[in-house]
């Protein structure tokens, strides 16, 4: 993904592979998220609200926890619930690269 200042509702529904309704739903439901909007009324997504999404979507739709329980876990600690995601990011990519070079030795 290249960075930039901002991103439409549209391609964050990409980056996410979710339907843009699902993005304004979270919206409304969580407010670690607070996407500025222009003077058309479009949201502006921030790198910010990106991380935050990630973390919504590792805790709902990886984790299989509820709205409640994911709105829950963020409000009792965010820093560590944001740290263990990290983890959990840095080691599915060690996975996938290990994955890679076993099929390239294979």
């Amino acid at each position: 993904m290249t960075e930039k200042l901002y991103y439409t509702i549209g391609e964050v529904a990409k980056i996410f592979k979710v339907n843009i309704s699902l993005i304004r739903f979270w919206e409304k439901e969580f407010n670690i998220l607070q996407p500025s909007k222009n003077k058309k009324g479009n949201r502006l997504f921030t790198k910010e609200d990106i991380d935050n999404l990630h973390l919504i979507y590792h805790l709902v739709k990886e984790r299989g926890m509820t709205l409640k329980g994911a709105k829950q876990k963020i409000k009792e600690n965010k820093q560590d619930t944001n740290h263990n995601f990290e983890i959990i990011k840095k080691l599915k990519f060690a996975k996938q690269q290990l994955l890679e070079i076993k099929n390239f030795i294979d």
